[in-house]
């Protein structure tokens, strides 16, 4: 099971904030995040990022919105961060973006719910549950059922790539 199947949808603050409550009721709390995480000019989706509990480099295979793409993970001691950000720097990679996130992530229907607010980018709403090769489509249909059933449009791919798009050329000061 390497294959992550997600789904996200921009939504409101005030949404952001009924759904915080929903899911505090309705699921299990897992936990409070805050998270810094640099994706690197590379041909691949490359990133690191230091949170609450540890620091991580990630790859993710695919385009970046993709509904389902493979994921290769490891973790390090949170404190590690700049020992990371140093060694990509130093072997001729970039960063192109930084991310400031707060994310609240909850089990929820036996599915992985991410309620989150990102500086400078938006709220947004993300289901997700690991999958093999042979089972994503399924899992991708049954994520969408569990964003109707909570009554949440689906953001359309183009949407997000647009903004998407626009942080990338402008984080710095949607940041600043």
């Amino acid at each position: 099971m390497n294959i992550e199947v997600e789904i996200r949808s921009f939504i409101t603050k005030d949404k952001y904030e009924e759904l915080l409550e929903f899911f505090k009721e309705q699921g299990e709390f897992i936990n409070e995040d805050y998270q810094v995480s640099y994706y690197f000019d590379t041909d691949e989706d490359l990133r690191i990022q230091k949170n609450n509990f540890f620091s991580k480099v990630w790859l993710k295979m695919g385009k970046i919105h993709d509904d389902h793409r493979e994921e290769v993970e490891i973790k390090f001691d949170k404190n590690d961060f700049g020992k990371l950000e140093r060694l990509f720097l130093s072997t001729g990679f970039n960063v192109e973006i930084k991310w400031f996130r707060k994310r609240h992530t909850f089990k929820w229907e036996n599915i992985e719910v991410m309620v989150d607010h990102t500086k400078g980018y938006g709220y947004i709403l993300e289901l997700e549950k690991m999958s093999s090769e042979k089972e994503k489509e399924k899992t991708l249909v049954m994520l969408k059922k569990k964003l109707k059933n909570l009554n949440i449009l689906l953001t359309p791919k183009k949407e997000f790539s647009n903004k998407f798009d626009y942080y990338k050329k402008n984080w710095k000061e949607l940041v600043g």
